[in-house]
């Protein structure tokens, strides 16, 4: 069973594994309807989508019209104007054929640009902020990729009291010592104001070979179902603060619910460090490229 707990301070008690269904995005319905009761066979209780992720929010609407009450609901906008964040929300509910959700993201703030408008006056804070008092929304929350994440993410917890944040975390990126340190900060303010940690990218392997054959069923490659995929999701939920979404690749959705459903203990770091050697494994993010991905 994947051990569930209170998601910051929304009164839900979410799995630690959070449906990442950004693996529905370029699925027909019949194949998104077997990932789906998989999900819902797991126990898992908390989906995460967003606009920006194809055909995610159209696939999950047959699943919601017989199973909303069951899950905590997450989608995301990556608009920073109040006007198209509005427009982007309202959107959303009608191809989720819903009346709100639980959680709405602003995706990936972390240009310094895009921030500003996104909090000023007119911005999609704001906007978001008046679509919950009128009940289409039940809590906001910042996501993002990249290692200058954690620190936008402080930067925007000071200006907003955002219910959630989500960014990278595995073994990989918190051997970078700038990036851990933003990350144990940020951790720290959200237990002290009682905000919800996701992290993503926790079974990434590396960025894909250019002449690589292999079926890309996520923009990264991610490690194989194994023992290594296993101490990846192991390392992630030995922290009992996080929260973990699964990987873009629905092939390996069993796989990281197996691990979850068995971790017990953080994995030592010599073992994390011959996975790393044995699969040849390369952070995703270095601080140049693919950190507007």
């Amino acid at each position: 069973m994947i051990t569930r707990q209170p998601f910051a301070s929304t009164g839900h008690d979410s799995t630690r594994v959070i449906f990442g269904a950004a693996a529905l995005g370029s699925m027909r319905q019949e194949r998104a309807d077997s990932v789906l009761d998989l999900v819902l066979s797991s126990g898992i209780n908390h989906i995460d989508t967003a606009a920006s992720y194809g055909e995610s929010e159209l696939r999950l609407q047959p699943f919601l019209a017989e199973h909303r009450d069951d899950f905590f609901l997450a989608t995301k906008t990556g608009e920073r104007t109040g006007d198209a964040a509005r427009r982007e929300l309202e959107r959303s509910l009608v191809r989720l054929g819903v009346d709100h959700v639980d959680l709405i993201q602003l995706h990936n703030l972390v240009e310094p640009d895009e921030w500003d408008v996104a909090h000023g006056p007119g911005g999609a804070v704001e906007a978001l902020a008046a679509a919950r008092d009128e009940g289409l929304v039940r809590f906001i929350g910042i996501t993002g990729h990249g290692t200058r994440i954690a620190d936008m993410h402080l930067r925007s917890l000071e200006r907003f009291d955002f219910d959630s944040v989500l960014l990278p975390y595995n073994f990989l990126m918190m051997r970078n010592d700038g990036y851990r340190a933003a990350f144990e900060s940020l951790r720290a303010v959200c237990a002290d104001r009682n905000v919800a940690v996701q992290t993503i990218k926790a079974v990434a392997r590396r960025r894909w070979e250019t002449d690589s054959t292999d079926p890309h069923f996520a923009w990264y490659q991610p490690l194989p179902a194994g023992a290594a995929l296993t101490r990846a999701v192991a390392y992630v939920l030995a922290d009992p603060q996080l929260f973990l979404n699964t990987s873009s690749d629905a092939t390996l959705l069993g796989a990281i619910i197996e691990a979850a459903e068995q971790a017990a203990g953080a994995p030592r770091d010599e073992e994390m460090q011959a996975d790393v050697a044995a699969h040849d494994m390369v952070a995703l993010f270095d601080g140049h490229a693919l950190e507007r991905i």
